[in-house]
This record gives C-alpha cells, structure tokens and sequence, in this order.
C-alpha cells in the first residue's frame, strides 16, 4: 500500500479520541481509539493535559497496530494529517508555552455574565462555551493569570501547535471561538474593534490579535510535522516528519465533511455525548439565544443548534443494564446491548407512554439551565415497559434539540434540503434515524460511514489539503469524488412516530420545573 495517497484524520471526542486512515479512494483503511471522561474538578468540566498527551499517543499506537494487522507494514508515512476535536472551550497559554490555567471545555455553563454583555455589544448570538465568552469572564473576574496571556486556542489548535509549531485555526473551528466575516474568511473586523474597546476598558495590556490564532480556510497551507512533532504523535520514532497537515478543525465542521454538508440548505445532526444540527443558510438570520452562527470548513454561514447533552445518560443506563446482565451471569456485552435495547425502544408507544425523562448531566443553554441533573420520572399510570423506557430515552436525547431546530424552520424560514444524521446515536441501523425523522418532521438520510464520524471528516478534509485541484471547492471534492458513489439509507417516520414526539415534547416542555427543582434542591 502506497502511504503517501492516505490521509489520518485524528479526533478528540468528549468520550473517545479517534483515528482514522484512508486510503487514496476514501475508503478507511484502518483506525485507533482510546477512551477517555471529563472530570468536573473545583466547579470546571476539564481534562488534564497529561491525559490529552497519553490519549493522543495511545489512540496514535493503535491505529499504527491495526496497520500492521491489516497491511502487514510499519506505518511511518502518510499522505497527510488533520486534527480535529471538541470545539470551544478556553486554553490559555504564556509566551514560553506554558499553561495558565485548566482546561474549560464547552461543557462548562459558567460564562453567563460575559456571554450576555458580548452578545449585547455584538448584536452577535455568543454562546456561554464559545472561547471568547470564556476569556470575557476571565477578563471580568479578574483572574490572575490574564496579564501572562499570550496565545489562546482550543484543544485541536493546542495538539495542531504541538505537531507544526503554527498557531493557526481552520474557520470552521475558529466559528466557535469568536465570529467569523464569511467574505473576508477571518474573524470579523468590527467586532474585534468592540472587543478590543471592552478589554481596554478593563485594563488588558493585550488585545484580540495578539492572542488569537491565525484563520486558515480548508485546504490552506497549515504547515508540516516537524522532527519534534513526530516524536509527540509516536514515540516510537517510526513516524517521519514533513508530512502536510489540514487547518485544525472542530467536531461541527468535520461532521459536516463526513456527511457531505457543505452545500447551502443541506445539513447534518451529529449526536454523540453532545447533539448539534448544522444547516447551511444562503441569509443572514436574526439573533436567537438558541442558535450559533458558525461556519464550514470553507467558511459559509451554518446556523447551529447546539446541545450539551445527548448520549451520557443513555449510556450510563446500558452501564447499569450490563451491571445486571454480569450479575445474573448472562454472558451478554455492552456491544450486544446497544443494538438490542435501541431496538427494543422501536416497540414502544410513539409517545412513550407518558414516560419522561431529562437527560441532563450538564447545564442547557436552549432551555436555560446553567447546571444539569438527569431526572427519569413516571406518572403512576404510564406504561412502564422496557420498549417505552429505551424510546423515552432515546427521545430525551433529541428533545432540547428539536426544541432549537422548530426556531430554525418555523421562525426563520430556514430551507432544508438533505439531513444526514452521523455518529454513536445513528450506529444501530434505522432506530436514531426514525427517532431524528419523527423530530425533525423530514426524512434523514445516513452514510454507511456514518459510524466513522468525526475522525473521517477530518480524514477527508486533510485528503482535500493533500490533493485539491486548482480552484476546486471543498464542496465539488466531496461531492464529486468522495461521495458519488456512497451508499445511503433514507428513512422517514410515518406520521405516528412525528405525532407522538410532538406529545412527548409537550410533556418535556410542561414538566421542565421539575428539572430546574432538581438542579436546585440536588447539590453535587
């Protein structure tokens, strides 16, 4: 095999860090993980860096392993690379490298004040998890560390640094850290002038463009492994330097490759530890609390939905269900479980049965929650049953979501012609599918990679870096020569399952104090 045609996709997920090789015909070839949590340490959701460093390593190491399985040769070359990971969050950095604070990732709800003013003075939506809100608050609460700041990046500029030395951002990711101009693919002018005028204010000796990174759009020249950087990625010292790497890129905008959405009016829902709707517009929209405008990989306008919570209580159940199944000595796995009880949830009534659940562990800033607490609750004569308890869940996962996305369609007009659903909540065939559909009211369309996810949308977009023709767009490459021929399943729920979501929804909506009563009265 001919390394120097594939592409490494590597991605940090909330729950796993993932790599994925392909080859030159985008088929994926071979691929390495490692599993990780966050932890909530003295208030803030993190990671340590120490834990970013082994993972990266591990999930590298093992991709290199099934190389050699599978091929039957070291891996010490590829065609190119591309980082990608959980967008957002605050990564503070002196002029000697050196950290100055923990790691915020945007799981945290705790920007409220700054992302309040800065939405105020913008006329801007600015989500509390987006970098500038978190740096506004540092500003704000006065935090020591602020006159040392240097250079501010996310978790995939941070591993992106580490392996070229550039501090530079794809806009797809740099969309969640402070808004972009589209036009000039850079964040937007006018805005740094208010942001800077608001800093000054407070006495920062630095301003936005010192520490900010630079803005690269997909398929730029963001640099090449150095001999240091190689030895960061693999240890080992097989791998050589001098490989191109893609612009960094988020979880939003490698989802939007690996489902080709990059095209205006299509869409994709990646749903995961955290559930977004991403959907190209070809207008400017008005500001929502609920809704983000951020931008593809190659910098159009996306409207967003975003939700913190998705898959983290439907796992911690199927946790609890494999507790049982060991204790009863049934022999059946996590694996073996995921498949039955999403299934399983099919059989339930479309409303669930008057069965409610609240599925989160963290705050919501759709419904307004700073905090999270998840909630399963019943009336004493709803339908207790196994099917309608998994479709309970399931549809929990999507509530805050459609919550958002009716914004998206009914207020602002918002056309949508393809949605393609991708990641952990799309693996059992057809069930998220149908549950997405029934939401959404539209059908739902998933790849046969869906189940590769992020880690492949990274892939194809290093791809895109390594091969692009002379003026060719991101979208005319997926288009044309990434997804011509992928199989594609297309579902739509009948009108059953999008009436009884609509009842659900109802309850969930009605019922939301008893959340809030939860988060107040249930201190962690």
């Amino acid at each position: 095999m001919d390394f120097k045609n594939t592409a490494l996709g590597i991605e940090f997920g909330s729950t796993r860090i993932k790599a994925v090789l392909i080859d030159e015909n985008h088929n994926p070839v071979a691929s390495g993980s490692y599993d990780w949590e966050n932890q909530l340490a003295d208030g803030i959701w993190t990671y340590s860096m120490e834990e970013v460093h082994r993972g990266l390593q591990t999930c590298y190491a093992r991709l290199a392993e099934n190389v050699r399985e599978t091929c039957g040769e070291e891996l010490t070359e590829v065609g190119a690379i591309g980082i990608s990971g959980m967008m957002h969050g605050y990564l503070p950095f002196d002029r000697d490298g050196r950290q100055l604070a923990a790691f915020r990732t945007w799981r945290n709800t705790i920007t409220g004040e700054a992302a309040g003013q800065l939405t105020e003075r913008f006329g801007f939506n600015i989500p509390q998890r987006w970098s500038v809100a978190h740096l506004y608050q540092a500003v704000l609460n006065g935090e020591e560390h602020l006159p040392r700041l240097a250079h501010l990046t996310t978790l995939a500029g941070y591993i992106h640094w580490r392996l070229t030395g550039r501090k530079v951002m794809g806009i797809g990711e740099a969309a969640g850290m402070f808004p972009i101009d589209s036009e000039a693919l850079d964040f937007d002018g006018g805005m740094i002038e208010k942001f800077d005028a608001l800093i000054a204010e407070k006495g920062c000796a630095w301003r936005f463009r010192d520490v900010f990174p630079q803005v690269l759009a997909a398929g730029e020249d963001a640099g090449c492994l150095t001999e240091e950087g190689a030895r960061f990625l693999d240890p080992s010292g097989k791998l050589k330097a001098g490989i191109p790497l893609a612009p960094p890129e988020g979880d939003a905008g490698t989802g939007m490759a690996a489902t080709n959405s990059v095209r205006v009016h299509t869409g994709n829902v990646s749903a995961g530890t955290s559930d977004f709707a991403m959907v190209v517009v070809d207008k400017p929209l008005g500001v929502h609390r609920e809704i983000d405008m951020v931008t593809t990989p190659d910098g159009a306008p996306v409207a967003m939905v975003h939700c913190n919570n998705c898959t983290s209580d439907i796992n911690a159940w199927v946790d609890l269900f494999a507790e049982f199944a060991e204790a009863v000595g049934s022999g059946v796995s996590k694996n073996e479980l995921y498949p039955l009880l999403f299934r399983k949830a099919l059989e339930g009534d479309p409303d669930c049965g008057g069965l409610l659940s609240y599925n989160y562990f963290s705050g919501e800033g759709v419904t307004d929650l700073d905090a999270g607490r998840p909630v399963f609750a019943r009336m004493p004569d709803s339908r207790f049953t196994l099917a309608n308890f998994m479709r309970t869940h399931l549809l929990s996962a999507l509530a805050t979501l459609k919550i958002g996305l009716d914004i998206l369609t009914g207020e602002e007009k918002v056309q949508i012609d393809k949605l393609y659903g991708h990641g952990g909540y799309f693996k059992t065939p057809g069930v998220g599918q149908r549950m997405l559909s029934a939401a959404v009211g539209a059908p739902v369309s998933v790849m046969e990679t869906a189940g590769e996810g992020g880690p492949y949308g990274m892939a194809l977009l290093a791809a895109y870096r390594l091969r692009r023709e002379s003026g060719e767009t991101l979208a005319d490459y997926l288009e044309k020569k990434v997804f011509a021929r992928a199989r594609v399943s297309d579902l739509a729920a009948d009108e059953g399952d999008r009436a009884g979501f609509e009842k659900f929804l109802a309850l969930y909506r009605r019922a939301l104090p008893v959340e809030r009563a939860a988060v107040e009265t249930m201190e962690g």
